[in-house]
């Protein structure tokens, strides 16, 4: 059988400047080396297919927060030929505020998200806000609306979305923090999204500071490693570098096209 190839955007729409080793690494090397972050959405379609890597966060959700918005990631899907009311299949990496936000704007959208990240987020740990404060509970209560209409599928560690394209639960950033594995003319690629925020987490085994369990963080990136076809086939979800070492689409500097070789 034939594994088809399939089309990867990364889609930047936020960015959060002012930040550097000693606030985003657990074992910083140089303290007050800048590590800024980006935000992004993936896109993912071929085979006739379209579905959508997290969904974002609003911009009073960005506000709040302190994040530098760009545009709206519903917009940005719009601007490449996606219309959300459209997609069919939406899948949540993990449940954190700035991955699971614009439930509304997916109306026909199934929402793929594993069992054990519904259980961390609903569960005891929500009692105590060093856990919770990474998650916003209007997301939550949404998720758990979605849940009883039958609109969530859930999945058990590893799972097939569509064929070629695969979750895969790492645990570690979140309880049930999943990567998505997909076929594209230059291999298989690993969507990371906080399973490795940056290159630097997964390539210097050292990780970003927010995270449920160390062990399964470090074990997620050997599970990185072992799905995609080389280091530049892992896609971090959070790094600047994305959007320099990858060919825009149509010019636009913060729509990337990770399916093609790297440019840098």
């Amino acid at each position: 059988m034939t594994v088809p190839h399939y089309e990867v955007l990364a889609l930047r729409y936020a960015h959060l400047a002012e930040r550097t080793q000693r606030d985003v690494l657990t074992f910083p090397e140089d303290h007050a080396a800048p590590m800024p972050l980006d935000f992004f959405i993936w896109a993912i379609r071929g085979e006739g297919r379209t579905i959508v890597l997290d969904t974002g966060f609003d911009r009073a959700s960005g506000d709040r927060r302190g994040r530098e918005w760009i545009r709206s990631p519903i917009d940005a899907l719009r601007g490449v030929g996606i219309e959300p009311t459209h997609v069919e299949d939406v899948i949540l990496s993990h449940m954190h505020w700035d991955h699971a936000g614009h439930w509304a704007e997916f109306p026909k959208a199934r929402f793929h998200l594993q069992d054990a990240e519904m259980a961390y987020c609903t569960g005891r740990c929500m009692g105590h806000r060093a856990m919770n404060f990474v998650f916003d509970v209007d997301h939550v209560t949404t998720a758990v609306e979605h849940v009883f209409a039958g609109r969530v599928a859930f999945h058990d560690g590893t799972g097939e979305i569509a064929p070629g394209i695969s979750v895969h639960r790492v645990g570690g950033h979140s309880g049930g923090m999943q990567v998505v594995r997909v076929p594209t003319a230059r291999g298989w690629l690993v969507l990371a999204s906080d399973a490795a925020h940056f290159w630097y987490n997964i390539r210097k085994r050292s990780p970003f500071w927010i995270y449920k369990d160390l062990g399964d963080v470090l074990e997620g990136y050997a599970l990185c490693e072992r799905l995609a076809d080389g280091p530049d086939h892992i896609i971090p979800g959070h790094d600047p570098e994305v959007t320099r070492r990858f060919p825009s689409l149509a010019g636009d500097p913060d729509t990337l096209q990770v399916h093609l070789e790297p440019v840098v």
